[in-house]
């Protein structure tokens, strides 16, 4: 699990900004998933300068090499308007010393289309207070749907701060491989809630999207 999540670095529109990200199973074995506002800055610009680092931690900064990003991917509802219901993100990493990333950190499972509700695990690198993006960070709990009914989000008690955004949501999570199904990932918190991280429902169009990273 600590090593197929990672920290994101990346640039938007001249500013630094953290996520985090986790690699999954693909045919190029080169693709990890994160949030959308961790590509693209909804309509506004494309992120610059995007880089992975596998298994992040401040003793070993880069234990598992770094991966710059090769090809982004945002769903269309994300970058025409920034719909908060398809804030995801997929991108396809260049080679790190010759090495594909899920040959290096493996990879989890992602599905798409799963019940609703149910018991998840979110995990990610918070870096705003109490945090400071130096290590990896665990919530779990059973997801709700979005009592705003603003979204078809589910959320997920957590504490988490920025930096965790792109997380992965598993379930089925079996803490002593460290394996699981990524069915969601950190996304969004309601100003007035700061206890409850929201995550998008992985519908048919993640699954296009995922389809399509994955052949880049």
């Amino acid at each position: 699990m600590a090593r197929t999540t990672g920290r994101v670095f990346l640039t938007v529109a001249g500013a630094d900004f953290v996520c985090s990200a986790s690699t999954v199973k693909s045919a190029n074995r080169d693709v990890v998933v994160t949030a959308g506002h961790c590509v693209k800055d909804g309509s506004g610009e494309w992120a610059a300068n995007w880089t992975f680092v596998p298994g992040y931690d401040t003793a070993h900064e880069h234990p598992y090499g770094q991966y710059t990003a090769r090809r982004m991917f945002v769903a269309g509802p994300w970058s025409r308007s920034g719909d908060d219901n398809y804030d995801v993100g997929m991108v396809a990493l260049a080679t790190s010393r010759g090495r594909h990333v899920t040959d290096v950190v493996g990879a989890q499972s992602i599905a798409f289309n799963t019940g609703r509700g149910g018991q998840a695990f979110g995990f990610g690198y918070p870096a705003d207070p109490p945090y400071d993006g130096s290590h990896l960070v665990y919530c779990a709990g059973r997801l709700k749907n979005d009592p705003h009914g603003q979204t078809r989000d589910q959320g997920l008690g957590c504490d988490m701060t920025a930096g965790a955004s792109g997380g992965p949501w598993m379930t089925s999570f079996d803490t002593a491989t460290g394996r699981g199904t990524i069915t969601s990932l950190s996304s969004f918190k309601y100003s007035d809630d700061h206890r409850t991280m929201y995550g998008p429902y992985f519908g048919d169009t993640i699954k296009s999207l995922f389809r399509t990273a994955e052949r880049a």
